[in-house]
């Protein structure tokens, strides 16, 4: 892992570079034990807010949104108790390098959690563990422990009165929507993971209505290491707009899939090579709510200001049928859908029906004008980010492989969306009719 490495250009592959056993706090304290946690103190709420911003860390989960801005936003002299949550719930399909973080390397978490409770001045935290997890909970529950023995947790930490500061551990129910902010924090609440409007926003009207901050398991890591080792450190690899290293998980038709970590900047076909992904048909980067390339954007960049991704780097080889993996999306996005919006709830079903019409045969030209119209209008008015992306995979295929879906069109003209012979089926079983009259015949 990049953020543990000494010098940029060690930055490079992969699982091995995590260096700590998953609840071997001994071994971390031999490495640089609680030096992020000590210097943390000594900098102060102000000075940590402002290495973060300096660094340019932004968030690693996806929305990219910068991490000192946002823990600046809290206010400083409200009363009100402050929660600081970190978003475990790595449900993106083709993502799982959050999980081998909290395998590697928990403690570098941890600290960033409380790192984080040093500046906006939290005295509770929460890390949401996604429901596929649980099994990691154990090990997690026995960190913490072990911490709170050794004074690196609950009350008067480092032996500093007042820091007073400890986290609880909160497993989703396996609900995609959760890995959204807010809906995250409703989960937390024990409510329905619904996304809520905003304004307000967490940092002023979070958990308990009170002041939080939100941020994903990645960019807490991160920010441990920054306070250790300082912001220019951190800024030595990746670009100006997209500062550091990205934690990716590598997987499909490649001969060597697995968690990769590059500097931000790195090309699609850099990762391709060094992964062994030969005679590739198309990548999806960022999971199904990202974005789906062919080979000719393969000299794009993996960065805020290109391609960001919260890790998924999904490779599809020429012998993949790329509309069944299409298809397979539509149907995730209209089964994770909460329901709470029109755009989205009905949207995503047309979607989904729209393409299994396609893919079995049935679907015409017009089918295919109808889903670009549906997947503008749900991207355009869906209330949260589940919405506003579900249509990606449709539209980025439609544009870039337009020949995978004209191919399966039945004919140039019209067609029903069912088949009203067929309709008539449980009919005719009924009355023990098969006679012609029974039958309807379909002009077409």
């Amino acid at each position: 892992m990049a953020y543990l490495v000494s010098h940029p250009d060690e930055v490079k592959v992969v699982s091995k570079r995590f260096g700590m056993g998953a609840a071997n706090l001994d071994r971390y304290l031999e490495l640089d034990g609680y030096k992020a946690l000590q210097k943390a103190v000594g900098m102060g709420p102000d000075a940590i807010i402002n290495e973060m911003k300096v660094s340019n860390l932004r968030g690693r989960g996806g929305a990219g949104f910068p991490t000192g801005m946002k823990w600046s936003f809290v206010p400083k002299q409200s009363a009100k108790p402050k929660y600081v949550l970190c978003n475990g719930d790595e449900s993106e399909p083709g993502t799982c390098k959050d999980r081998l973080i909290f395998e590697q390397d928990p403690h570098s978490v941890i600290e960033g959690v409380m790192i984080a409770a040093l500046a906006v001045g939290s005295k509770t935290g929460y890390i949401y563990l996604r429901g596929e997890y649980r099994y990691l909970l154990p090990q997690l529950q026995a960190v913490l422990a072990h911490r709170r023995e050794l004074g690196l947790l609950g009350s008067s930490i480092l032996g500093q009165p007042g820091f007073n500061f400890d986290i609880e551990i909160v497993v989703g129910a396996g609900a995609y929507i959760c890995g959204e902010e807010s809906a995250l924090i409703e989960s937390l609440e024990g409510k329905r993971g619904v996304p809520r409007n905003r304004p307000p926003f967490p940092v002023t009207h979070g958990y308990l209505g009170q002041p939080t901050v939100v941020n994903n398991v990645e960019t807490f890591a991160a920010a441990a290491h920054i306070a250790l080792r300082g912001s220019t450190w951190f800024r030595a690899v990746g670009t100006e707009k997209s500062a550091g290293s990205k934690i990716l998980s590598v997987s499909g038709d490649c001969a060597a899939p697995g968690i990769y970590e590059y500097p931000f900047g790195v090309s699609i076909q850099q990762v391709l090579d060094d992964c062994g992904a030969k005679d590739v048909q198309a990548v999806q980067v960022g999971g199904p709510s990202g974005t789906l390339i062919n080979p000719v954007k393969f000299n794009r960049k993996l960065g805020f200001e290109d391609l960001p991704t919260g890790g998924s780097f999904m490779v599809f080889g020429q012998g993949r049928d790329l509309l069944a993996i299409i298809v397979n999306f539509a149907h995730f996005f209209a089964h994770e859908s909460c329901g709470f919006c029109t755009p989205c709830r009905v949207g995503t079903t047309l979607l989904k029906n729209g393409l299994d019409k396609i893919a079995s045969g049935h679907g015409t030209p017009y089918d295919l004008d109808e889903m670009k119209r549906t997947g503008a209008l749900v991207k355009r008015r869906s209330h949260c980010g589940l919405g506003q992306t579900a249509a990606n995979p449709i539209l980025d295929g439609l544009q870039r492989f337009p020949q995978i879906f004209e191919q399966r069109l039945a004919h140039r003209n019209f067609e029903p969306n069912f088949n009203l012979d067929e309709a008539l089926e449980e009919a005719r079983l009924i009355t023990l009719r098969d006679d012609a009259e029974a039958h309807l015949e379909q002009e077409l």
